[in-house]
């Protein structure tokens, strides 16, 4: 069997956040057509014990724990080396002596997952087949953020933009293929890149959607029939910690003036300060990390998506949908989606309009039923993870 160099920023493990689900997939589905060297960090403590699990899959594997916070001074070394702070923040020699010692053993292909990764593979030294999944384009998050900051965030966030860009630029110079993870994205970055346009393709997101289905095997999570939406995703992400925020102080309270005793479930992992300090308005449920969000989404009336800063593929959104769920979501939210106009009629940004768009899914669940179905129909013909992954295994040996 063919090998190949996989590296990770996050261990592809368990696949409960955006991107450990693209990774994940990629490594469950290449490695049937690999033995999979697999370099990779762990910064969430929690995520220690599936070290054993994910080596399993493997043909070996190099699993380096680091401190977040650590990290983060380490990073800011990249203020005197005029490099983007998230160079500095992975770096590491322990990694680095791995790599090359399985390209030294004569794996020749590699594939990168999100472009800080390629620092450990960009030298010309190397002679390797390189495809870089950047996933999104980083630096355009970091120019929104900048734009939502205050002096001297802004300026930091501003800076990062500039130098991740071109960071960008140089690994997709170097690479055979850069992947992104919508047909959105990808027309984007070749606007801004025209020289290595012909080297940028699609590789989208999907879901497992036998795993994603409703079932009467799913207990619910609820005590009683209250009316309630669902949002879930990583509450230490700026783009969730700012969806919920808005959907909390501006949509709620304009669907309880309708439906006084709406509820709202906010499910997942670390929720920040500014997160947990929602459940202070009436309705607002804060869960934290849950072992499994299929029931919250399950016997939730509906999910919402009111992503207002972010960018590709959200995989929120089809996993509700994959649910049967109507979704009601903001433009940005369904950015990348594809037939996203079948759903334009649940597609909103304006506070009000949302609101009413919930209520009207809230007090008529057949329309509330209809729009799901039509949702997980759209997955089921448009998001497989084996199709989209025999798209990379192309790439690779393209």
């Amino acid at each position: 069997m063919k090998e190949l160099l996989f590296i990770v920023h996050r261990i592809p493990y368990p696949p409960n956040k955006g991107d450990k689900i693209r990774s994940y997939h990629l490594l469950n589905e290449l490695r049937k057509d690999y033995k999979i060297h697999l370099a990779t960090f762990i910064d969430d403590k929690e995520d220690l014990q599936y070290q054993e699990h994910v080596a399993s899959l493997c043909e070996s594997m190099c699993a380096v724990q680091i401190d977040p916070f650590t990290s983060k001074i380490r990073s800011l070394k990249g203020l005197l080396t005029s490099e983007a702070l998230s160079i500095p923040y992975y770096e590491n020699q322990q990694i680095s002596s791995y790599v090359e010692g399985v390209i030294a053993k004569g794996v020749d292909k590699v594939l990168v997952f999100s472009s800080t990764m390629a620092q450990f593979v960009i030298s010309t030294r190397f002679d390797l087949k390189m495809v870089v999944d950047f996933v999104d384009i980083d630096s355009d998050k970091w120019r929104q953020y900048s734009q939502s900051k205050r002096w001297p965030a802004s300026w930091i966030y501003n800076r990062e933009y500039k130098k991740l860009f071109d960071w960008e630029h140089r690994v997709a110079d170097r690479a055979d293929y850069s992947l992104f993870v919508s047909d959105t994205e990808s027309q984007m970055f070749k606007q801004l890149l025209p020289s290595v346009a012909e080297k940028v393709h699609t590789f989208d997101n999907a879901v497992d959607y036998e795993f994603f289905t409703a079932s009467t095997d799913i207990e619910t999570p609820y005590s009683d029939d209250t009316p309630r939406v669902v949002f879930t995703g990583a509450m230490d992400y700026w783009a969730n910690v700012d969806a919920v925020k808005w959907f909390a102080e501006e949509v709620l309270p304009l669907v309880q003036q309708k439906i006084p005793v709406t509820q709202f479930y906010i499910v997942g992992s670390k929720p920040t300060a500014k997160v947990s300090a929602l459940q202070n308005i009436y309705g607002v449920t804060v869960t934290g990390r849950v072992e499994d969000v299929r029931p919250y989404i399950q016997y939730a009336d509906l999910s919402v998506a009111p992503i207002r800063i972010a960018r590709g593929v959200q995989n929120k959104v089809l996993e509700a949908m994959s649910m049967g769920n109507a979704v009601v979501a903001t433009s940005q939210a369904m950015e990348g989606i594809k037939e996203a106009g079948l759903f334009d009629d649940l597609t909103i940004d304006e506070p009000q309009v949302y609101a009413d768009k919930v209520v009207e899914l809230l007090q008529n669940k057949d329309s509330a039923n209809r729009w799901g179905e039509k949702g997980r129909d759209m997955v089921i013909k448009n998001y497989s993870w084996q199709a989209n992954v025999a798209r990379v295994v192309g790439f690779l040996e393209g």
